[in-house]
């Protein structure tokens, strides 16, 4: 069942009982409000009758009174327990004085077969006298009023819920109508036409996940986009050192180079496949971190550990390019990470700043504003800024690159551990490398 369908039989359901308890409880109410009602108005016209009686003398001037009134009413001696006249028929007068006690003016209400009435009665001054009127209004008319009104009510409910079924369609379907769009662009990320995706008018819980549905399909597209370019450059990045080693080789088999010639392909075959190989082992580091977030093992890394251990492995390179790495870390900072993946991502950092160097690389730890940051930068040439935006891509490589990962694997450790990593222009002149990590 639809939605829109769902929401009205439910409003609908809820309309119903809402104004069933109404009903009840207005149907219940509404006898004594008009019982209490009609005492009040009988009370009124009997204090009428008795200021006009009181101003008779006696009881024949009460009859002819009474006798001309359109009531039903007795006219009772309580000190004698008798009724000295009644304006009903004898029979009645009979039954309500056997089924009733008269003497009872606690009693609101008399009963007579299956007939009830309701009662007021009025003392006459002084009221030593003990004579009471006695007015009797039968409920059978006062049920018909209640009928009557509950009538009326029924018919205003009924136009009321109309009314609110149309108003629930009109609202439902503007609730509704913004999922169905929503679904057939869902439809279209399915089926991967992301420049298809239009914008839906929503508000409220529906736009927020509209926008969601819209952030995510732009991430989808960029994720696929950046996948597709993944492959054209890995393929063309595998390629290259597989057609030097098939020249080479085929040269080799068909003996076309002199011994001389032959060795040197052989040495660039093996420079070649130690190239490919680590193209491949970084490419199954970039896989393992993207897929298997289990393999991520986080413990407490005292950094300033981790700092020597960078140094301490890539002393070959700068000795061999005679830079001058320093660091700085403020005392006991550690952090929540995967130590030896964490170290990783630090040593490509500092090897790349080592490479592009003119003199030398500084590496600084310290808290700021409860965050950890770590920067590596370098007095190079710094990173072009055409090249800035795509810098942590794979296969993106400046000036003096390998593989074109290293980067992009620092990235991803650097995520994984919770931080943040960007490229920025350093004092020193060159690039500098910033890692921000919540303390």
């Amino acid at each position: 069942m639809k939605l829109q369908h769902q929401l009205n039989i439910a409003f609908t359901t809820l309309l119903l009982v809402i104004m069933g308890v109404a009903g009840y409880v207005i149907y219940s109410l509404i006898l004594d409000l008009l019982i209490q009602d009609e005492q009040r108005q009988l009370r009124q016209y009997g204090e009428i009758l008795v200021n006009v009686m009181n101003e008779e003398d006696g009881t024949s001037q009460y009859a002819e009174l009474l006798q001309d009134q359109d009531l039903q009413l007795f006219l009772y001696d309580r000190n004698q327990d008798a009724v000295l006249f009644s304006t009903m028929s004898n029979q009645i007068v009979k039954g309500l004085w056997e089924n009733n006690d008269f003497a009872d003016d606690s009693e609101s209400l008399w009963e007579y077969g299956d007939s009830n009435f309701v009662t007021s009665r009025i003392l006459f001054y002084p009221q030593g006298t003990g004579i009471e009127l006695i007015l009797l209004t039968p409920m059978n008319d006062i049920q018909a009023v209640q009928r009557n009104f509950i009538a009326r009510l029924l018919l205003v409910f009924l136009i009321g819920a109309a009314v609110a079924v149309l108003i629930s369609t009109f609202l439902t379907n503007k609730l509704v109508t913004p999922l169905s769009q929503l679904k057939w662009q869902l439809k279209k990320i399915e089926k991967r036409q992301f420049d298809d995706i239009e914008r839906i008018s929503a508000t409220g819980e529906i736009k927020e996940v509209e926008q969601s549905v819209y952030e995510m399909a732009e991430e989808l597209k960029r994720y696929m986009h950046t996948q597709q370019t993944f492959f054209q450059n890995a393929s063309h990045e595998l390629k290259t050192p597989l057609m030097t080693i098939q020249g080479y080789a085929e040269g080799i088999r068909d003996q076309i180079f002199d011994e001389k010639d032959q060795e040197k392909g052989l040495e660039v075959m093996v420079t070649e496949v130690n190239r490919l190989k680590k193209i491949i082992n970084e490419m199954i580091v970039l896989a393992k971190l993207d897929s298997e977030p289990s393999a991520y093992k986080r413990t407490q890394v005292k950094l300033s550990s981790v700092i020597n251990q960078v140094e301490e492995r890539a002393l070959p390179l700068v000795n061999e390019k005679e830079i001058d790495l320093r660091h700085h870390v403020e005392a006991d900072i550690t952090l929540m990470a995967d130590e030896e993946k964490l170290l990783r991502a630090l040593l490509n950092l500092t090897i790349n700043g080592i490479r592009h160097a003119k003199s030398q690389v500084i590496i600084n730890v310290y808290n700021r504003n409860q965050m950890t940051i770590i920067t590596v930068e370098d007095d190079g040439d710094g990173v072009p800024e055409d090249l800035i935006p795509h810098i942590f891509h794979r296969f993106v490589k400046g000036k003096n690159g390998e593989t074109g990962l290293g980067l992009a694997i620092a990235r991803a450790i650097i995520e994984q551990s919770g931080g943040k990593i960007e490229v920025t222009d350093s004092e020193l002149g060159g690039a500098k490398f910033e890692m921000t990590f919540p303390e």
